[in-house]
């Protein structure tokens, strides 16, 4: 692929609302149960984790939406294997060639 087209960005905020909601109710909730007096370390490990997470699936939803939105403006070109293909088929299911 020689060059990407560029993301839709308002459609991947929109995409990614929901995972980063979750993502940060349950930091919240890390936080509000950690042990008393032990909040960093008793959260730490699961933040981080949640971070992760959130963080693998907005760079590949992006690099998704980047490649998707570069295969979809490539258009089949008129005579390309495919049509072919479908017309040969066509007329094998209907006797041949008529003449």
């Amino acid at each position: 692929m020689e060059r990407l087209l560029t993301m839709d960005v308002e459609q991947f905020v929109a995409r990614m609302q929901q995972d980063v909601q979750r993502a940060m109710k349950e930091i919240a909730e890390a936080v509000n149960h950690a042990p008393q007096g032990k909040v960093i370390s008793g959260a730490e490990v699961r933040v981080r984790e949640l971070m992760a997470e959130l963080r693998q699936k907005a760079f590949q939803l992006a690099v998704q939406m980047r490649i998707d939105s570069t295969e979809s403006s490539f258009f089949p070109s008129p005579g390309r294997a495919g049509e072919k293909q479908g017309k040969q088929g066509l007329r094998a299911l209907v006797g041949g060639e008529r003449q």
